[in-house]
């Protein structure tokens, strides 16, 4: 097997890299974390024109029928970019309505259609928080629902792990440390599911992968900074990139960074082919990421001393999306379990 990217994939990845870099440079950020509206809207418009709505969407229902390995090249692009956009909630959709979505799958590639996430109750539980479905109509309430915010359908799941596709009921954004993307909690009042699907263990391991494919471009970009922020910044008429304790701070970040892009991608693959272990290496691949990535943006921040906590280099935006993304679709330690569940060394909850 050739552990490459196919020439398709590499034209993929350059062509949304360029785009990012003209459409999305760090002012541009500033101004969507800032509320800037037509800012955000200007980049998720150029993000629709490139046709990444249909990715994950099979041919016959209209989109490109591509798989998690171009579908997290394309996550990990807007992690390092940190670009906000509803692509990880519209592949997860796709994802989930693979078999059964024929009634929206088309609207999904077109656009037409905007999904956003509420599967909170598949990770974990708030107090306060649950969503409950009867005859087929959704009450409750759920947190951190992702894309909610300008969507026309959810995702949702309930405390049974049934998932539902029901029209976007009444929102409330939720504030997080992280600027570059809204969160929303999500209140059902009587709901109707337009369709229900059984549970399926695939909707969040595809989740936690995208997830951590994101933190891996953040981290990717914090690793990128401090190296270049090294070879320049001069102390004791050296640059600082010269003292050993530097180098060591830079090799490290990288070693850990490496191994974690190896696991993306063999769990990408896995989810691919249907190889039963893609599941648990998907939700591995989420932990030791948010391990990872946590560790690159502390090592990052102090490579570049007192300037990385001033907006004037802007390492906090990847920072803190790394720290929420440590978070969304389970914590770490949730998702060890997890694995440790799926592998059979734990009964199930």
């Amino acid at each position: 097997m050739e552990f490459a990217l196919s020439e398709d994939q590499r034209m993929l990845k350059d062509s949304l890299n360029g785009f990012l870099k003209d459409a999305a440079p760090l002012d541009t950020i500033r101004k969507i974390a800032t509320g800037d509206e037509a800012a955000g809207a200007a980049l998720a418009a150029g993000l629709d024109e490139l046709g990444l709505a249909g990715l994950h969407v099979p041919e016959a229902h209209g989109g490109l029928g591509l798989g998690m390995l171009d579908a997290r090249l394309v996550q990990e692009s807007l992690g390092y970019a940190i670009a906000p956009s509803r692509f990880l909630a519209t592949t997860v959709a796709a994802h989930a309505l693979r078999s059964t979505g024929e009634t929206f799958l088309p609207g999904i590639a077109s656009g037409d259609i905007r999904m956003g996430l509420a599967l909170t109750e598949l990770s974990s539980r708030r107090d306060g928080a649950a969503v409950a479905a009867e005859k087929d109509k959704l009450s409750g309430k759920s947190l951190l629902a992702v894309s909610a915010e300008g969507s026309t359908h959810l995702l949702a799941a309930d405390v049974t792990g049934a998932l539902h596709v029901t029209e976007t009921p009444e929102l409330a954004v939720m504030q997080t440390i992280d600027r570059t993307r809204i969160f929303s909690e999500v209140r059902f009042s009587g709901q109707k599911s337009a369709m229900t699907l059984k549970p399926d263990d695939d909707v969040l391991a595809v989740a936690r992968l995208l997830t951590a494919a994101d933190t891996l471009g953040a981290a990717q970009a914090m690793l990128d900074k401090a190296v270049a922020y090294a070879a320049e910044r001069q102390q004791f008429g050296r640059v600082i990139g010269s003292f050993q304790a530097v180098k060591h701070m830079c090799a490290e970040m990288a070693a850990r960074l490496e191994p974690s892009r190896a696991l993306i991608w063999h769990a990408a693959h896995a989810l691919d082919t249907g190889e039963p272990e893609g599941l648990a290496m998907a939700t591995l691949a989420k932990s030791h990421l948010a391990e990872a990535g946590t560790f690159i943006a502390r090592t990052s921040t102090e490579v570049h001393g007192g300037m990385g906590f001033t907006d004037l280099v802007g390492l906090h935006y990847w920072f803190k999306r790394i720290g929420v993304n440590r978070q969304l679709f389970g914590s770490p330690e949730q998702a060890r379990m997890d694995a440790a569940r799926l592998q059979g060394w734990l009964e199930p909850a």
